[in-house]
């Protein structure tokens, strides 16, 4: 199974992206460090990245799956590419790929 379920925002400041949008919509913000923060009750779930070393210039779609590897090798079969390899976060394991039209995504799986 593979569906859409986060959203990950670039932010020059994850604290005051997250009351923004707890102030404007009541969404609830979860500060992770201080340099993330995830955003529940939007009806997918929201994160603001701010580290330089993980930020993207865009926004980050995150494709869940319950099998990190067999999606890895579903996405290199239909032509995409790794752009960061597999790491661990809190709350699972992640890559980032480019699909072939240029766009970068990732695929995580959920902690045990």
């Amino acid at each position: 199974m593979y569906v859409v379920d986060f959203v990950e925002f670039p932010s020059d400041s994850t604290a005051a992206s997250g009351r923004f949008f707890q102030e404007a919509f009541g969404w609830t913000p979860t500060e992770y460090g201080p340099t993330y923060t995830g955003l529940g009750g939007a009806g997918v779930d929201l994160g603001f990245q701010a580290d330089p070393e993980e930020r993207t210039g865009a926004p980050l779609v995150a494709i869940r799956t319950d099998d990190l590897e067999a999606a890895r090798t579903a996405v290199e079969a239909a032509g995409g590419a790794i752009t960061v390899e597999t790491f661990a976060f809190p709350g699972g394991r992640r890559f980032h790929f480019r699909e072939p039209g240029g766009s970068e995504l990732a695929v995580w799986q959920p902690a045990d």
